[in-house]
């Protein structure tokens, strides 16, 4: 297949609007190809909770996770599930129409959020598989080469909490830096312990990163950033986080359902397609590194 370099929004990014996972306006919803309308999906809520239902309805965000919903429906319909999908533009109404029954499931959202979420509107959403994750990368600057790096270089970084300390995690698991023990995903500069090529940390905007990457050594990028710098996530970068990393076990997109709900059998059938060999294959060859599936 041919890859397409998708412009994605990495869920784990610096405010609730990157979060959760891709944004636009909040409070909308748009049928999908292939998918149901909001209404249609609605009209079939009665039985979202059944144990026998062959209907699961999904409340997903469009790149990626309405696209790979898409390529599960036919596998699901070969074991008799019919999928409907519908598109939300926002982080809101996915959870709600899970929270109130009218869906089944979401595909959206990392766990940080999903936490933060259900403290915030008291609602009762679990996760139900961890399906992908969207990785943060090392990319070229000056240098293209982390055996490269020379004293008082330069590496531009997020400067937001999360963002950056995933940067300098993954900085520091090739060797770069050494932080303070235990400090995790809540990683500032202040947290380095070991810096022993003087590197000076450039603290940007995220969005910002990626425009200063002729004035760097090397710059750490959020996957969406990579793509609209031009970056080949797959291709281009020096290094991205592993799927045993902290931060991609921490920021895992998964399928999220109402407390209670997790053993469904057609929510096991729709968590086991999505982290079928099938569907890898179709991630790993869509979406260039940028979208890569969680194991």
């Amino acid at each position: 297949m041919k890859k397409r370099l998708l412009s994605v929004l990495i869920a784990g990014t610096v405010a609730a609007a990157t979060l959760a996972g891709c944004a636009a306006a909040a409070g909308t919803a748009a049928p999908a190809d292939n998918a149901a309308s909001a209404d249609e999906s609605t009209n079939e809520s009665a039985d979202a909770g059944s144990a026998d239902d062959k209907t699961i309805t999904v409340a997903a965000t469009s790149v990626p996770h309405a696209e790979i919903l898409a390529k599960a429906k036919d596998i699901l319909a070969e074991q008799g599930y019919t999928l409907e999908v519908t598109e939300f533009s926002d982080y809101v109404q996915p959870n709600n129409v899970v929270e109130s029954g009218e869906f089944d499931a979401n595909y959206f959202q990392h766990i940080p959020y999903l936490d933060s979420f259900n403290e915030e509107q008291g609602t009762h959403l679990v996760n139900a598989g961890g399906i992908h994750y969207e990785p943060f990368g090392i990319y070229p600057g000056q240098k293209s080469s982390l055996d490269d790096i020379a004293d008082g270089d330069v590496i531009a970084v997020p400067n937001d909490t999360t963002n950056e300390a995933r940067a300098l995690l993954l900085l520091q698991d090739n060797g770069i830096i050494k932080l303070k023990d235990g400090v995790g995903l809540t990683a500032t500069v202040n947290d380095i312990t070991d810096n022993p090529n003087n590197i000076d940390f450039e603290e940007l905007e995220a969005a910002q990163v990626a425009r200063v990457k002729d004035e760097v050594a090397f710059v750490v990028l959020n996957g969406n950033y990579a793509l609209e710098a031009g970056f080949s996530v797959g291709k281009d970068s020096i290094a991205y986080e592993s799927s045993d990393s902290e931060a991609a076990k921490t920021y895992v997109n998964v399928i999220a359902v109402k407390e209670g709900n997790e053993n469904l059998p057609k929510i096991k059938a729709l968590v086991e397609v999505l982290k079928s060999d099938d569907i890898k294959n179709f991630i790993n060859d869509t979406y260039d590194g940028a979208v890569i599936p969680f194991e």
